[in-house]
């Protein structure tokens, strides 16, 4: 896991190789396919508790994740 910041605040950024499951991208409403590495995100300078902000988590394709602040 590493900490990264940006514009859009702090976050918490996991990599994964894949999960039996599939997740919709924030960054581009497609479908992540199980088994499809990506990054799984959240917010580290959340208002409210660190497991609020787990809670809160997303799955992005990793190259939607990179391309984030490009789209700002």
């Amino acid at each position: 896991m590493r900490a990264e910041s940006g514009p859009d605040g702090e976050w918490s950024v996991r990599t994964v190789r894949g999960s039996e499951k599939q997740y919709l991208c924030p960054g581009c409403n497609q479908q992540i396919p199980a088994g499809t590495g990506h990054v799984v995100v959240w917010r580290n300078d959340s208002w409210f508790s660190d497991e609020h902000a787990l809670g809160e988590r997303r799955h992005w394709h990793s190259g939607c994740w990179r391309a984030r602040g490009r789209r700002r």
